[in-house]
């Protein structure tokens, strides 16, 4: 987990089931409301980063899934 982007999409998503979680207790309604507006930069700036992230690869949709190999699509073609 070398890029920074990925490390963003765990957080706000461990951020988003923490305010879901907290909403179901009895908090003041300040801090649920803070983090909510925390809630509201964090999810557009998470969107912004994946989208413009300078991610590189040489995998292509031949390539298939890593976890389950195939040589190409193209060879499926028997079945």
């Amino acid at each position: 987990m070398k890029n920074f982007a990925i490390k963003l999409v765990w957080f706000t998503t461990a951020y988003v089931f923490f305010f879901a979680v907290l909403n179901q207790t009895n908090v003041d309604l300040r801090i649920i409301m803070s983090l909510h507006i925390v809630g509201v930069f964090l999810i557009p700036y998470l969107t912004y980063t994946v989208l413009t992230d300078n991610y590189k690869t040489d995998k292509t949709f031949k390539d298939w899934y890593e976890d389950h190999p195939m040589d190409t699509l193209d060879e499926d073609e028997d079945h």
